[in-house]
């Protein structure tokens, strides 16, 4: 058997069977069981264990065991943070590039995980194996850290290992540690891949879909399927207090989302400190970010947490949302990652990837929103247009008809509109319109509706309301109309036609000539309102 061959071609034969396994093998517990077994039958070591390197936990665990029942099921699973390898690896023991620690030289009772000492006889001899002994080699990644430390025991020689033959061994787990540094690369390039699937699944629901919901759920979870946050959420502004509360999330319960504490635009500003802002995303402790909140501000406290110095440890991680002015439009928070580790620069680069997809769609969204507002509104007083006011007017017909109810039709026109234009310009024009738009809105109920149906002419639309209720409502719009001109406006004056259905027309149409007559008529006799005969 090749184990049992000492020669240089049973070495070189280990050392050809390792690179192909670089080449070949992306599995990584598949990878490391064939590294295992290949040095184990290649150089001759009954027993071979892989200590995996875990950085979130900045401590190694048994992964791999090639060896007995009793070595498997004695060592799998072990973990020993670094501290406690870090005698193991002195200096004193070292040879070439790997560690011997003989029988006798190591007092194995202080805290050193689980060892296996198989019961075991060397060849014999001041360099005979003894079962006690141990031989360390590190994995180490090509910029110098440790991907992990391979253990051998039980050589078949019964010999402990010349420098000639550890010398092949080392070469052995350089190559091991290229093909498990190759594994974790395959694994980060598919978590690349896998973000950028998301990425262009993003952007197809922006053009498929006019719900900003849809694309803002679509972003949540993109960034937690492909960069394995379990929490993940968006927050957006509101318009009016300014306070960021959850538009979009994936992962989080009620009962989570409601340990945050609402944040403000300037409770915000400190946690945006330059010194944290790493590719447009910033990190911070929970310590430095509770500093920087106003005292007993609440929030949710991570559980994927790790312990080292590239472990998550209850971090906080924010990614801005900017318009085109730099204002914050949005926050992407990001919370407990899966492989509980600090985010890496490039995985942060993805993240906000994800921000700006979700900063152009709310664009996108507001540019829609608008455009869909403009086609029944009037841009300059917000009210609804003659395109709106003709639709409705048909439906509240045909609504009234069928259920034998009444609405009434208020339509005005501004009395010196033209002179007002004429005397003080376009702009104060414009700025009179405006005015009467929020005199109107304002004297109307909820179910109401307030029209602008051409330059200088409005309409209401008043549901379940006959004559007696809809006097009430012109004379509140007088009144504030006659305030103004004392307040030293413009002077502003306003004819008024009211139209009852179905006793004054039974159709939009003539409802809408009645009321119109009905304007005009109190246009000619100075009146301010007059009602369909």
């Amino acid at each position: 058997m090749a184990s049992k061959d000492p020669t240089n071609i049973a070495r070189l034969r280990s050392l050809l069977e390792v690179t192909r396994l670089v080449r070949d093998e992306t599995d990584l517990s598949r990878l490391l069981e064939a590294i295992a077994r290949t040095i184990g039958e290649s150089l001759g070591y009954r027993t071979v264990v892989v200590n995996l390197y875990r950085p979130a936990w900045n401590a190694f665990e048994v992964t791999t065991v090639h060896g007995s029942a009793e070595a498997r099921s004695t060592l799998l699973g072990d973990t020993l943070p670094w501290e406690a390898w870090s005698p193991l690896l002195d200096n004193r023991f070292r040879r070439g590039g790997a560690y011997l620690i003989p029988h006798g030289t190591f007092d194995w009772g202080s805290d050193v995980g689980r060892r296996y000492v198989p019961e075991y006889s060397g060849a014999g001899g001041p360099d005979a194996w003894h079962a006690d002994d141990e031989l360390f080699v590190p994995l180490l990644h090509t910029d110098g850290h440790m991907l992990g430390i391979i253990s051998v025991g039980e050589p078949d020689t019964g010999a402990r290992p010349s420098d000639a033959e550890l010398e092949v061994l080392v070469a052995v787990a350089d190559h091991a540690a290229l093909a498990l540094e190759g594994a974790q690369d395959n694994a980060a390039a598919q978590r690349h891949r896998a973000a950028l699937k998301q990425l262009l699944q993003v952007s197809s629901r922006m053009s498929e879909s006019l719900s900003i919901d849809a694309v803002l759920d679509a972003i949540c979870r993109g960034i937690c399927d492909a960069l394995g946050f379990h929490n993940v959420r968006l927050d957006l502004p509101d318009p009016v207090t300014g306070i960021f509360t959850p538009r979009a999330s994936v992962g989080w319960t009620a009962d989570q989302l409601q340990q945050n504490a609402p944040i403000s635009m300037w409770e915000l500003a400190p946690l945006l400190d330059p010194p944290f802002e790493i590719e447009g995303c910033y990190l911070m402790t929970e310590q430095e970010a509770h500093a920087r909140l106003p005292s007993g501000h609440g929030s949710y406290t991570s559980v994927m947490n790790g312990s080292g110095p590239w472990a998550w440890d209850r971090h906080w991680l924010t990614v801005p949302l900017y318009d085109r002015d730099g204002t914050v439009i949005g926050l992407i928070w990001a919370d407990d990652p899966e492989d509980r580790l600090l985010p890496s620069r490039p995985l942060l680069q993805a993240l906000r990837v994800f921000a700006n997809q979700a900063t152009a769609a709310l664009g996108s969204a507001g540019r829609f929103q608008e455009m869909r507002f403009l086609a029944e509104h009037d841009p300059l007083t917000r009210l609804l247009n003659r395109r709106a006011f003709n639709h409705r007017l048909r439906m509240e017909t045909i609504r009234s008809s069928r259920y034998g109810h009444m609405f009434t039709l208020v339509v005005c026109d501004l009395d010196g509109f033209k002179a007002i234009n004429d005397r003080e310009g376009h702009l104060a024009g414009d700025a009179t319109l405006a005015r009467m738009a929020a005199r109107l809105v304002a004297a109307i109920r909820d179910p109401d509706s307030a029209f602008r149906i051409g330059g200088d002419e409005f309409a209401l639309i008043l549901p379940e309301t006959g004559r007696a209720e809809a006097v009430p409502v012109v004379d509140r719009l007088t009144q504030a109309i006659e305030q103004s001109n004392a307040g030293g406006e413009p002077g502003l004056r306003a004819s008024f036609g009211v139209a009852v259905h179905p006793v004054d027309g039974d159709d939009a149409d003539s409802l809408y000539r009645a009321a119109d007559a009905a304007m005009y008529e109190a246009k000619r006799s100075g009146d301010r309102v007059r009602f369909a005969a």
